[in-house]
């Protein structure tokens, strides 16, 4: 936090707990007592009527309050929520703006009203899904691409598919050109342009390792645009299963990026997907065992088969 943020959230911080010593102040904003005495200072020359009280700490004359900025409760429940959301999502710069964001928020509402907001807010809780340390990579990951992307400058890593290549192998080194980064359904995307590939992929920032940022600068296309951009749909081969009803709702929470459609059959639940490789779903049908029955195509029935009959051998 810069200076002159660090002075407004201060006099903020000052209108909503009234007294607050210096080393709470400095706790606060995470810097010394003595760069706390210094601001102090500053908000006096600039004006700011700061009242020091040896043993108590600093308040503001009675009277003083910056010009007021009135929310709805809907407005700052979604305010401070969406914080929530950022700090949780994003690495440490912007968490701790996330925090800012808060306390200048809750400074400008009234005990009653900051009592009602939180009254609300409790009936909402945002999980962080998945293990720990890959989260928090993942934050690491996606504060360093951002930095990369707002500088213009290539970026290294080592990718992981799924599927692996024509070799067998599922690894290989990519630089790349950051053009922006998606958070979908709790999954960090990047959509750059890759090198090796000459074309705009898309790289889950999960099934990334060893990410660097390169001295190498590019440019954006003249006429690209982060927001209205589409990737090709290489997705061309329909998939159609019909699933026990029992599992209907295990399928739908799946969310896959795959299913196009999920309908009602005399039989069970019917569901549509499409997909650019069998290999992208023949797993994940397979984890749903007898509850499911592939319908389309013939190819993915005999693949499914061939796995049962392993199987059966191994068991």
């Amino acid at each position: 936090m810069n200076k002159s943020d660090r002075l407004l959230a201060i006099v903020l911080v000052l209108q909503r707990k009234r007294t607050l010593r210096a080393e709470d102040l400095a706790a606060t904003f995470e810097t010394s007592v003595r760069t706390i005495y210094r601001d102090m200072q500053a908000l006096s020359e600039a004006g700011v009527p700061v009242v020091g009280s040896p043993g108590q700490g600093y308040s503001l004359m009675e009277g003083f309050f910056l010009p007021p900025v009135r929310f709805t409760v809907e407005e700052a429940v979604a305010l401070l929520i969406g914080a929530d959301l950022v700090e949780q999502a994003f690495g440490k710069n912007y968490g701790h703006s996330a925090r800012g964001v808060q306390r200048k928020v809750e400074a400008l509402l009234s005990q009653e009203f900051i009592r009602e907001v939180e009254g609300i807010r409790s009936t909402f809780r945002l999980l962080d899904i998945g293990e720990a340390n890959q989260r928090e990579r993942e934050k690491q990951y996606a504060e360093l691409l951002h930095e990369a992307i707002l500088h213009r400058r290539k970026v290294r890593f080592r990718y992981r598919k799924t599927i692996p290549e024509t070799d067998g192998n599922r690894e290989s080194v990519r630089d790349a050109a950051p053009y922006g980064l998606v958070l979908a359904r709790g999954v960090w995307t990047l959509l750059a342009f890759c090198d090796l590939r000459q074309d705009i992929r898309r790289f889950r920032l999960s099934r990334m390792s060893g990410l660097t940022m390169l001295e190498d600068s590019f440019d954006l296309p003249e006429h690209f645009s982060f927001d209205d951009y589409k990737p090709p749909d290489n997705r061309t081969l329909e998939v159609r299963l019909l699933v026990q009803p029992a599992i209907a709702d295990q399928v739908l929470e799946a969310k896959s990026f795959y299913i196009e459609e999920m309908a009602d059959h005399p039989d069970g639940v019917l569901v549509t997907l499409r997909v650019r490789q069998l290999e992208e779903i023949s797993d994940w049908v397979l984890g749903l065992g007898a509850n499911a029955l592939v319908l389309e195509p013939p190819s993915l029935r005999e693949k499914i088969r061939e796995e049962a009959e392993k199987l059966l051998k191994r068991y």
